[in-house]
């Protein structure tokens, strides 16, 4: 008996959800294991419920992988999976800019300035600038649509086999080894919140195998995988010092410090492609 998930989107407007419906759909095609919107007998797979957009989706078989039971076999799996990914939407037809991405990070880094010891306010500002530099140096890096966030709690594994990836709601055009860096900063983790190189190889190996780096790309890795831990820290900070300020939401609070920790990791000890 088959089984559905049915999803309401609370924080996109019926003018952002088009573009996931339309990317999940494609990939899907493609064969990449991505949830994606079922259509209707018209072929249309966006829906509204109580004036939100609303799709269905397959249920997938599996669960989320917990930090401390990932694998290099694992890291392989999903470094496959997004070279799919990368390859499938090479030639997609909408292009999105990422919500937070460069000009995020700008505009957000200078705005906690104030509020942050200045040992952070520094490092932030360095990392803003790297990239800043990186961008106008290497022209000619590769880019299509990303994922944005394959965190490991956005995969699901059945008996130790990838069945889905979730969550393409930070898909945007951009750099797809920064999309690699994220998954890597995440994925090749360990218990001391510093990288583990059996896995990191294993995630760039089996990525390369399908889409073969760059010379430029091999430069940059080094940088990008600090760009990437600079990004989420500085997500996760951003609502640390407005809830300090008084300004807090009711999101759940994660540590900035983390992903600090990774930028620290990754300046020090730089990995290769």
């Amino acid at each position: 008996q088959a089984e559905y998930v049915l999803t309401l989107f609370e924080e996109l407007d019926r003018d952002e959800a088009p573009f996931f419906v339309e990317l999940g759909s494609w990939l899907a095609k493609r064969n990449v294991p991505v949830s994606y919107a079922i259509e209707d007998r018209n072929g249309i797979g966006l829906k509204q419920i109580s004036k939100k957009p609303a799709i269905i989706q397959p249920r997938y078989p599996g669960a989320h992988l917990k930090r401390e039971l990932m694998t290099a076999n694992h890291c392989a799996q999903i470094g496959t999976a997004l070279a799919h990914y990368h390859q499938a939407s090479k030639d997609f037809y909408l292009k999105r800019q990422a919500h937070r991405g460069v000009f995020w990070w700008r505009r957000e880094s200078e705005r906690l300035a104030p509020f942050i010891d200045s040992e952070s306010r520094d490092l932030l500002s360095e990392e803003v600038a790297r990239f800043d530099e990186l961008r106008d140096t290497y022209t000619n890096l590769p880019m299509g649509i990303t994922h944005g966030d394959l965190f490991h709690d956005n995969a699901l594994f059945h008996e130790d086999k990838l069945t889905a990836i979730l969550d393409i709601y930070n898909a945007a055009t951009a750099y797809w080894l920064y999309d690699l860096a994220i998954v890597a900063n995440d994925w090749c983790l360990d218990e001391n919140l510093q990288i583990d190189p059996v896995r990191e190889q294993a995630l760039l190996k089996a990525y390369s195998a399908i889409r073969p780096f760059s010379a430029e790309e091999h430069e940059v890795w080094p940088q990008l995988t600090r760009t990437a831990a600079m990004r989420f820290w500085l997500s996760r900070l951003e609502p640390w010092v407005d809830a300090q300020q008084g300004n807090g939401s009711d999101k759940t609070l994660k540590d900035p410090d983390e992903f600090k920790q990774v930028l620290m990791h990754r300046i020090k000890s730089p990995s290769q492609l």
